[in-house]
């Protein structure tokens, strides 16, 4: 929704400022003094260059702060906790609280926020799932955490978004996203098998 509310603001800024470009173009500048022509331009160029991206920077960060800052992870403890680390041209996720570890899948419950902790061993990577986050880099050496929240089950493609090396286009990945008492269920069956 973040995203159709940025597209739609900046698709009215753009109608408005070309409908203002039509305006001047078609316009009969008439007989203007200098004094008023210099204070017509500085009208323009304060109330175009000025108030105008002000207003639409504020349009958007009213509403773009609070759906951000939603985004963010929380220190909570019970929330589940994946650390997924990027190989050339891998994903290797991990359960820290069952063992288990799987690779280029993730299982997670739908409604649930889940931690996924992200890493790299060997050059930087980008973790995206278009349909459930925005992209984050994992970088060797350093750890970065992506709230994910699925709003139902289902599967969801991700991949890599950062060139990675030759085989960087084939660093796909799955998310499994299960509902909550199936989720239970294919966790313990998946850390009996293991």
């Amino acid at each position: 929704m973040l995203w159709w509310g940025m597209a739609g603001a900046f698709t009215l800024v753009w109608i408005f400022m070309v409908v203002l470009w039509l305006v001047a173009v078609r316009r009969d500048p008439g007989e203007v003094d200098d004094a008023a022509a210099e204070r017509l331009q500085t009208r323009w160029i304060v109330g175009g260059g000025l108030v105008l991206p002000l207003v639409a920077i504020i349009a958007i960060l009213i509403p773009g702060i609070p759906i951000g800052h939603g985004m963010l992870p929380t220190a909570d403890d019970d929330v589940l906790k994946i650390e997924v680390t990027g190989h050339q041209w891998w994903w290797e996720v991990h359960y820290p609280d069952t063992g288990l570890t799987l690779e280029d899948e993730v299982h997670m419950p739908a409604g649930v926020p889940v931690h996924i902790h992200l890493r790299s061993a060997d050059v930087i990577h980008s973790f995206w799932v278009p349909r459930l986050a925005g992209k984050l880099d994992a970088i060797p050496g350093h750890e970065n955490v992506l709230k994910l929240e699925a709003d139902e089950p289902g599967s969801y493609r991700g991949a890599c978004a950062e060139f990675c090396g030759a085989l960087h286009a084939h660093m796909g990945f799955v998310v499994h996203v299960h509902t909550v008492n199936d989720f239970e269920a294919w966790l313990e069956g998946a850390a009996e098998d293991d």
